[in-house]
């Protein structure tokens, strides 16, 4: 076995504390104080010198959040301690029922009551043995669930270690898995931009998350975690409330909406509280857990069966509200898939004024029995939309319409489809539905894809309606003459415009690929498939076998891209872009960092500004490739990487040690071996 040296390992032992620091200090108290490309860099060292000397990376090592680990079966595993499900009542009379037969447990003893939100999400158990995370099991059917630890470990508000003194040998942490609304909402539009079915709602998209099995894709789903119970093996604390405190002085994520209460009558305070505030939380929740805070009463009043004596589940009924029905309208996206929604005449729910809610699709609409002029109940639970969830039969009146769902696209009057195995409708005019040809041109627009801000749905609607924008690459035939006929188009606008397509040739090839459309083909699937094929005419001569080798490239969207390039249009669209000078291939600044050993032990100094990299980049490829930089020109020094404008009396020091001084090309080519 090689031998360590001791100060890599306490360079290690540093990068890890630091990296936790942050990671804490981040997801803890939303505080930054460095920026992501120094964190970046940190992790890069970290990442390199684990690869290196694998023998001593820890398992509570930052690395471990971007996930990797490929997982084909889970592992079933016995909980310590049963995690059980919780009585529930949706009354204050049925709470003063368990109140009373807590009084006749405890009798003259005074007690309190913890109340805590109950989070919409997945319950998972984090085990922690002398302060590591070694084992995090769901729930499952509360004696037995499955271990998923690899996943657990990319969820950035579960510690990896506990860092304190005088932690017990072997404690437990139990606690809820969220996605947060904003996370979902851009899942669900991402999805929608690609083609995917749209996730029901969060506590399912978590659900799913955690059960796939690689966890480098759960790392991208950005889970949360919050921290609400804490078991060792020997009863520590001696109340809820004490090992809450503690969860959070060990740097837990606990919300902190928790509240100690003396009687019942703080307790119903609490529960109408947050009755109405939990619509302005970041996440769903379905109700509120009030549990007895001390241990000791706790263990006297045991538990049934099935759920504990000393705490219940006040559930929140689904908010909900009756109104009228006015008609249905459907949208058409870029994908050309119908969706029907309820126009309504204005109600009050949840605190906002809804006029829209979503009926999925014609299946819904059929299953409602659903007329216009119908009196129905919308309701806002676990969903960011409302939606219609019943017909108020003994309000319909003889008026009311059936509604007759369209057989043609509601908009450019195309057939519709309805694809195997999916329930939405699709209008197959895919190169002549508006909708669809819009929606086309602004995801290629969009930040991830060709980043043309300056193109926003008004301007395209605008050049679409003047015939002069009917597919992407006709953005780069368009004339300064032409905008300044349109109304509100001024010079600056104008000038804006035009240079916003014009920066966009410089967007790199696996944005290009992302920005084309191909549908299921994310940004994630369109930078494998860049790195694998290396240029478009590649991807586009790719056989079925050729496309199913790329990492998560599966037959729905290996069939879907070969599908997209037998398309005679997209393929001249592709040459149009080609000749406007669009990116097709991958350049220079495209290569992967490998974390290789290519550079090992090579010192270098960077000097100058770079065509194709920023000097932040560059110190990344060579310590991730084995190599160090360094500030200062000396005589070990092994290469001066000189790029234009480089400070003189650098080179200078350079020549007269004899230095070999490389331009940008050279160090591409070091790495291309």
């Amino acid at each position: 076995m090689s031998v360590i040296d001791p100060l890599i390992e306490q360079r290690m032992n540093e990068l890890i504390h630091k990296i936790t620091y942050y990671n804490d200090l981040y997801y803890q108290k939303s505080v930054s104080e460095i920026s992501d490309i120094e964190f970046d860099q940190l992790l890069t060292e970290l990442t390199l010198i684990e690869n290196k000397n694998p023998q001593i990376k820890l398992p509570h090592s930052p690395t471990q959040r971007v996930g990797g680990t490929i997982t084909k079966n889970f592992t079933t595993v016995l909980h310590r301690q049963p995690m059980l499900s919780l009585g529930n009542t949706y009354s204050e009379e049925e709470l003063i029922d368990f109140d009373k037969r807590i009084r006749k447990v405890i009798e003259d003893e005074s007690f309190e009551y913890v109340c805590e939100l109950k989070f919409d999400g997945v319950s998972l158990s984090l085990i922690y043995e002398n302060g590591v995370l070694t084992r995090a099991v769901t729930r499952g059917d509360g004696t037995q669930g499955d271990e998923i630890t690899a996943n657990a470990k990319t969820i950035k508000s579960i510690p990896l270690k506990i860092n304190s003194k005088n932690i017990p040998d072997y404690v437990e942490v139990r606690g809820e898995v969220f996605m947060p609304f904003e996370v979902f909402d851009k899942l669900n539009k991402e999805r929608e931009d690609v083609g995917e079915t749209l996730l029901a709602n969060p506590r399912n998209a978590t659900s799913g998350a955690l059960k796939l099995q690689n966890s480098a894709e759960v790392a991208k789903r950005n889970l949360n975690f919050y921290s609400y119970s804490l078991l060792t093996e020997k009863q520590i604390y001696k109340s809820h409330l004490e090992s809450i405190e503690q969860l959070e002085e060990w740097n837990f994520n606990v919300s902190r909406t928790y509240k100690l209460c003396n009687n019942l009558d703080e307790v119903f305070t609490f529960i109408k509280y947050w009755d109405v505030e939990r619509f302005n939380l970041p996440l769903a929740i379905d109700g509120i857990v009030i549990k007895i805070n001390s241990f000791k009463q706790q263990q006297e009043l045991g538990f049934t069966s099935k759920v504990p004596r000393w705490a219940i589940s006040f559930k929140y009924k689904a908010q909900s509200a009756q109104t009228i029905l006015n008609s249905v309208s459907y949208q058409v996206g870029r994908t050309g898939a119908i969706t029907p929604v309820a126009n309504l005449k204005p109600v009050l729910l949840a605190g906002t004024t809804v006029k829209r809610a979503t009926l999925h699709n014609a299946n819904e609409i059929e299953r409602l029995d659903l007329r216009i002029g119908d009196t129905v109940k919308i309701e806002k639970g676990g969903e960011i939309i409302p939606k219609v969830v019943e017909v108020i039969l003994e309000k319909r009146q003889e008026s009311s319409e059936k509604i007759i769902y369209p057989t043609k696209c509601p908009v450019c009057n195309g057939p519709l489809t309805i694809n195997e195995g999916e329930a939405k409708h699709y209008c197959i005019n895919e190169k002549g539905c508006p909708p669809q040809i819009k929606g086309k041109i602004e995801h290629y627009v969009q930040r991830k894809a060709m980043n043309i801000d300056s193109l926003g749905p008004e301007t395209i609607d605008a050049l679409f309606e003047n015939g002069w924008l009917k597919n992407p690459a006709d953005l780069y035939d368009i004339k300064a003459e032409q905008l300044l006929t349109l109304e509100g188009f001024k010079e600056k606008k104008v000038s804006n415009i035009l240079a916003g397509i014009k920066k966009s040739i410089e967007i790199p090839f696996k944005q290009v690929l992302f920005a084309i459309g191909i549908r299921f083909v994310g940004a994630n699937t369109a930078e494998k498939l860049a790195f694998h094929f290396g240029n478009v005419d590649m991807l586009i001569n790719a056989s079925l076998d050729e496309l199913l080798k790329v990492n998560e490239v599966g037959e729905r969207i290996a069939q879907s891209i070969l599908l997209f390039f037998k398309d005679e249009e997209n393929l001249s669209i592709i040459n149009r872009l080609k000749v406007a000078g669009i990116k097709v291939e991958l350049s220079d600044n495209e290569i992967i960092i490998q974390e290789s050993i290519l550079l090992e032990n090579k010192t270098f100094v960077i000097s100058g500004v770079f065509e194709n990299f920023e000097r932040d980049d560059l110190k990344i490829k060579i310590e991730a490739n084995g190599g160090k930089v360094v500030s200062g020109v000396s005589a070990k020094l092994d290469f001066l990487l000189a790029g234009e404008n480089m400070g003189p009396s650098k080179l200078e020091k350079a020549q007269k040690f004899g230095i070999k001084i490389i331009n940008e090309s050279d160090f591409i080519k070091m790495l291309e071996v």
